[in-house]
């Protein structure tokens, strides 16, 4: 009944809450300082958050650090977060996981399709107009968790990308092993 209900309302204050979970998640990854959020919007944090994750990544990404530590921590923290939406959401099927997954995007500007093959695509994206392709796909680390989270171990990969001159996102999303 609760999944039904967030397809069609979410009211902000929970919206907000779990932005702000999310920046948290991400500004330990990266081992940063959270910036301040008191008193803005949904919208504003939102906002905040793609400007905050496109200069942690890009500043990493020009750092020299190896990529695959920052990849790991934000992989991990993502797929945590998902687990503790999993639990508290009750999701126990496959088709549950994708459609709170879709919930998720649809909050944060995010067209995602899926069809009964795996497939995925992502025909609008609110980060794309801050990524660049080198920071869309240090990022996806925070997708892949997430979706592993949600589902119980399923797997979710990009192989086309808008930040990379793609009309569109592509990849799947797959029940793992």
């Amino acid at each position: 009944m609760l999944l039904k209900i967030m397809q069609f309302y979410m009211p902000e204050f929970i919206k907000k809450k779990k932005l702000n979970e999310l920046f948290r998640l991400t500004a330990d990854a990266f081992q940063s300082e959270l910036p301040e959020l008191k008193g803005l919007s949904f919208a504003e944090c939102l906002s905040k958050y793609a400007l905050f994750t496109k200069e942690r990544a890009e500043s990493y990404l020009q750092s020299g650090h190896p990529l695959e530590e920052v990849k790991h921590r934000l992989y991990q923290n993502s797929c945590i977060f998902g687990q503790n939406l999993r639990k508290s959401l009750h999701i126990v099927t496959w088709e549950e996981a994708v459609t709170v997954l879709k919930v998720i995007y649809k909050l944060i500007g995010i067209d995602f399709q899926y069809d009964e093959q795996g497939e995925i695509i992502i025909k609008q994206c609110f980060f794309s107009k801050y990524y660049s392709g080198g920071v869309c796909k240090l990022i996806s680390s925070l997708d892949e968790g997430m979706a592993a989270g949600l589902s119980g171990g399923g797997r979710l990969c990009f192989n086309q990308r808008i930040t990379e001159g793609g009309s569109c996102c592509k990849g799947f999303l797959d029940r793992g092993l």
